[in-house]
């Protein structure tokens, strides 16, 4: 009896333990708690969808983003691009949307949903890139230049010495300036405007005696100007500003498309596939050529796209030589130097379609 009650004590310990080294397997969720975040919609998904592509543009600024006022429509090199990737997914340039931004509302309209896709002469940074949203390849490669009076004789920034500076605020130019300035010890007045008409506008008034913007900005400006000759962009460059399409984070597939759609581009010019000719090349019987318009493959179709998105882009914009051409070339910036093929010394680079 002394031997069997100790069996029995031992077997009812158990019986009381096994249900409590169950019970976390039995538990349910705390009220109250919340549920799991649903899964992100795809931005390509609500684009294809709608219909259309919500592009960010400046939209004050000849030779990139401008409204033509007699047409009605937007003219540039970066609304050439809004309409690659309205091209490539629709078959049709004209499925834009295009929506002007000043330098303070774009990060907004990116974070927010406002629009689709910024091509709007934005620097890539290492901050924006961590907050405002992803930077696809970049499309045109600048540098910070400042714009004088040619009568006023000054060829270097030391020249400016005590000089006042019109600059537009929410850029990256107006640190840029005070770093160069500052480094050179030359003691200056910001005058800081938010809108990109006003800083001009009292620029080509006299308020300032020198006015400063990425060096093609500077370019387009000065040709709307009432006497362009009289003002020079002097032979300096302040920093590094590579500028490119940006689409919010978090939509990979869409931010594939994009990137894609601008190598595109860039890879057209390289095979010499022009708007003019791309006709004659889908008989060709070079396979990089071929997987490239789409005749072999489905490069297309891993993108989400139709397979021959290259041909939509080229027949209906062009390629990049042709886009810079039709707007930037006229600004008079040329050579393309940086901007052009890595095959003749530039920077353009596309990775292979294959």
């Amino acid at each position: 009896m002394r031997r069997v009650l100790p069996i029995i004590l031992c077997l009812s310990l158990i019986v009381l333990v096994l249900p409590a080294c169950k019970a976390p397997a039995q538990e349910t969720p705390a009220q109250g708690a919340p549920p799991p975040p649903p899964a992100q919609k795809e931005l390509l998904d609500a684009i294809l969808q709608r219909g259309k592509i919500i592009c960010g543009v400046n939209g004050g600024l000849p030779g990139f983003s401008y409204l033509d006022k007699t047409t009605g429509q937007f003219t540039g090199f970066d609304a050439d691009y809004c309409r690659v990737l309205a091209a490539a997914l629709f078959n049709d340039p004209n499925a834009v949307e295009f929506r002007p931004l000043s330098a303070a509302e774009r990060s907004v309209a990116l974070q927010t949903g406002e629009i689709d896709v910024l091509i709007r002469n934005t620097t890539w940074t290492s901050s924006r890139d961590a907050t405002w949203g992803d930077f696809a390849p970049t499309i045109f490669y600048d540098g910070q230049g400042m714009m004088v009076r040619k009568a006023s004789g000054a060829t270097k920034l030391e020249d400016l010495k005590g000089a006042t500076i019109c600059v537009q605020s929410g850029t990256t130019t107006e640190l840029n300036l005070a770093d160069q300035m500052r480094a050179r010890n030359i003691t200056f007045t910001p005058l800081v405007f938010e809108d990109i008409d006003a800083t001009y506008a009292a620029y080509e008034e006299g308020r300032c005696d020198g006015v400063t913007s990425d060096r093609s900005q500077l370019a387009a400006r000065r040709s709307v100007f009432k006497n362009p000759d009289e003002h020079v962009i002097m032979d300096v460059v302040l920093s590094k500003e590579p500028l490119g399409p940006v689409v919010p984070h978090g939509s990979p597939r869409w931010f594939d498309v994009v990137k894609w759609a601008v190598f595109a581009t860039i890879q057209a010019e390289e095979f010499g596939i022009t708007s003019k000719n791309v006709d004659q090349f889908l008989t060709t019987d070079k396979p990089e050529i071929r997987r490239f318009l789409g005749l072999e493959g489905d490069l297309g179709q891993q993108l989400g796209l139709s397979n021959d998105f290259t041909v939509r882009i080229i027949r209906h914009v062009g390629n990049y030589g042709e886009i810079y051409d039709r707007s930037l070339t006229p600004l008079g910036l040329t050579p393309r130097g940086v901007n052009d093929l890595w095959t003749r010394g530039g920077l353009l680079y596309s990775p292979p379609f294959r």
